[in-house]
């Protein structure tokens, strides 16, 4: 059993860390807050751009002028796995809940024979899949620079990934992030940048429009050749902020539940060292009771 000494340095160590966690709740939430309104801000902006490209790529299904970023190669047989995870840790399940996906992803494209590529965003990702996956890993993007994400942090990102696609060094590209639900839920989404998946969406945006008919010049080829590398950094954009408040928001609930945890963790040690020192001073008074009898 430990003794009063230890136990009050055990509390005070303890209670040390509660102010801790709960000082990482307090700047998590306020992080989240902000993240969370850039998550919503962005999002109109990337559903209606999808909504558009699918709306030309209908027109051009089957056509031998589609571009190459709507297309592929023809072939799947590279595939580039760019997993987004963290720069810090403290934050529960976040990053492991990602990697998780992407390997199992990467595993069963091994199993089908496929070559495997991998980027890492953020050195969590990283630092947890290099012992499985390290001779696949082409680049570790290090954003721990960044303070508060714009789009120029994810247009670099974007116009990397279409440079290896024009040198064909892959053929498929997939992204796995967390897309932010709710503080309690972060749920691993893998997405598609190449080919670019979009829905052939020229029923819902007729709809949008009144159904009215409507004529797009220049050509939806050339109109297509523009809006899809915006549209892949604009997802890239979207993917950084929506882990971005995942990030934040799997940190709140981690701390939250440490202070509650380091709260339990408190209140025990101190009915033991209460008990532990009434223990004491019942034994010292017996030992007085005792002495003062033999006198």
């Amino acid at each position: 059993m430990a003794n009063l000494k230890e136990l009050r340095k055990r509390i005070g160590s303890v209670t040390s860390t509660q102010k801790i966690t709960k000082a990482m709740q307090m700047v998590a939430a306020s992080k989240l807050r902000r993240a969370q309104e850039a998550v919503e801000a962005a999002r109109p902006y990337a559903e209606r751009m999808e909504k558009i490209i699918g709306s030309l790529a209908s027109s051009l299904q089957g056509s031998d002028g589609a571009p190459k970023l709507l297309v592929g190669t023809g072939s799947d047989q590279v595939h580039l796995v760019i997993v987004a995870t963290s720069e810090r840790g403290l934050c529960g399940g976040f990053n492991a809940n990602i990697v998780k996906g992407a390997r199992q992803h990467v595993h069963e494209l091994i199993a089908a024979g496929k070559t495997v590529k991998l980027i890492c965003i953020g050195k969590k990702g990283f630092a947890l899949l290099r012992r499985e996956f390290e001779d696949r890993i082409l680049e570790v993007i290090d954003m721990s620079h960044v303070r508060r994400l714009g789009y120029n942090d994810a247009l670099p990102i974007a116009q990397k990934i279409m440079r290896m696609f024009d040198d064909g060094e892959f053929d498929v590209c997939t992204l796995f992030y967390a897309k932010f639900v709710t503080v309690l839920t972060q749920d691993v989404t893998p997405l598609q940048l190449i080919p670019a998946h979009v829905e052939t969406a020229g029923e819902s945006l007729d709809a949008d429009l009144g159904g009215a008919v409507h004529e797009y010049e220049p050509s939806e080829e050339e109109i297509l050749e523009d809006l899809l590398p915006r549209n892949m950094a604009t997802q890239v954009y979207r993917v950084l902020l929506e882990n971005a408040a995942s990030e934040q928001g799997a940190r709140m609930t981690a701390m939250d539940n440490a202070t509650r945890n380091a709260g339990e963790m408190i209140d025990k040690l101190t009915l033991t060292y209460n008990r532990e020192r009434q223990a004491t001073i019942t034994k010292e008074l017996i030992e007085i009771i005792s002495g003062a009898e033999a006198l």
